[in-house]
């Protein structure tokens, strides 16, 4: 990424780009055996995005062509990138050789929309603070990598890609190194590298995928890294009009698999177990359980008219979050969240004090009503027999639902409520900030 161009992730890259998108593809085993079929591994990478991602290929490989650097460091960065799949000094050729054949498969591509184009000067990273950042997380996996690669001086080499060519590719360099040789990197260490790759504009793929992640135990009671909604209300969003999954099971299983790049996997199937299973573990009537569902999804799946009950369906939704995480957290153990002293009394204030104005309004007024008296009464129950936690979150979702317009005293002790549950700071902002009647 240039001074002169947006990020990468608002140019629409949703994972690794360039020359290291490059070096992955051919890193797969049996992917590029002579230079002929990897540089058409380079010619079909720079024709994506209708010739777009050439321009990230071509400024790739000239920012190492324009560099001091030896060709020792050249070769040792590739080998290491690709996991000494493809070398092309074993085809009778240099690495600045084999970089100005990919320079000039770029050019040619970008040639066919554009006769006129001529490459750009290099506008190399060397931000000092972003430089020093990726040198000393380079360093703090040195021991790992240079125990799983038997490329000599091979940390020495990319430091120096980093602070003598450029430190954008210098940092993808070594994360395509951590990739190739598997080396396994702690959660703390990996939420620096995703923090860093947002400084150099990558998305978090860029980062993420194919990297050993150490995580932490999946905790159903660790809301850390929640951004917006979670668990059963979430999951009662994603079902609003529109939903586009084949069948409701498969929305569950997607929804189960939304952790993002900073959780732990299963973490959202943790929470979304969580809230579940207390749910019919306190005995709350079906015809509550299927009311709570059906004014938080707007209607969106209406269960009672496919003869399911409310029951039935959050079973359904318990065996789908089990098969996720027996899959990819098969030591999962249910953690006890912490009680929110006095927040059960504080929900059931904030639900009464909702119930007349839901008094006058009905959810999905043109297709099988349910009048809002009826949810608010549902609510009170979860919140008293269930949990004030889950009961709050779904007074959110209705007043959303109900479009109940709330003062701005209203508002700010939701947000208060929200604090003491540990909420992501924009939960009730995105829910109902646009509900707010402000003078």
């Amino acid at each position: 990424m240039t001074g002169e161009r947006p990020a990468y992730y608002v140019l629409g890259y949703g994972e690794d780009f360039g020359l290291t998108a490059l070096t992955e593809s051919l890193s797969r085993p049996g992917s590029a055996t002579d230079p002929a079929v990897a540089l058409g591994f380079a010619q079909e990478l720079a024709d994506q995005s209708e010739g777009e991602e050439a321009i990230e290929l071509g400024e790739d490989a000239r920012r190492l062509l324009a560099s001091e650097l030896p060709e020792r460091v050249l070769r040792t960065v590739w080998l290491a990138s690709t996991g000494n799949v493809f070398d092309p000094t074993g085809h009778g050729m240099t690495c600045r050789e084999w970089l100005e054949r990919i320079s000039e498969v770029s050019t040619a591509r970008l040639r066919r929309d554009k006769p006129s184009y001529t490459p750009p000067p290099v506008r190399p990273v060397r931000d000092v603070g972003r430089c020093q950042a990726v040198v000393a997380e380079l360093r703090a996996t040195a021991p790992a990598l240079v125990g799983a690669s038997a490329l000599p001086d091979l940390v020495d080499a990319l430091e120096r890609v980093v602070t003598g060519a450029d430190g954008d590719l210098g940092m993808r360099l070594f994360l395509r190194a951590l990739k190739a040789h598997a080396v396994p990197v702690p959660y703390g260490q990996y939420s620096r590298l995703v923090a860093l790759g947002w400084q150099f504009g990558f998305p978090p793929g860029a980062v993420h995928d194919g990297l050993v992640i150490t995580w932490p135990p999946v905790s159903a009671a660790s809301r850390q890294g929640i951004n917006g909604d979670f668990g059963l209300s979430r999951l009662a969003r994603q079902f609003t009009a529109g939903w586009h999954y084949r069948t409701p099971r498969g929305a569950v299983a997607a929804a189960a698999k939304a952790d993002g790049y900073e959780r732990p996997p299963g973490s959202e199937a943790a929470v979304l177990l969580e809230d579940t299973r207390r749910v019919l573990d306190t005995g709350l009537s079906d015809d509550a359980i299927t009311v709570l569902w059906l004014a938080a999804t707007d209607r969106g799946y209406n269960i009672d008219r496919f003869g399911i009950g409310g029951r039935e369906w959050l079973e359904q939704v318990v065996e789908v979050c089990e098969e996720h995480l027996n899959q990819v957290a098969p030591a999962y153990v249910p953690a006890a969240r912490p009680p929110a002293t006095g927040a059960g009394d504080e929900v059931l204030r904030e639900i009464r004090r909702m119930s007349p104005l839901a008094a006058g309004t009905v959810v999905s007024p043109a297709f099988h009503p349910i009048e809002g008296t009826t949810v608010m009464e549902a609510l009170e129950q979860v919140t008293t027999r269930v949990d004030p936690d889950l009961g709050f979150r779904l007074l959110l979702r209705t007043v959303e639902v109900l479009q109940l317009p709330l003062t701005e005293e209203q508002y700010m002790r939701y947000e208060a409520l929200a604090g003491r549950f540990h909420y992501d700071e924009d939960h009730v902002h995105f829910s109902v900030n646009h509900l707010v009647q402000r003078t």
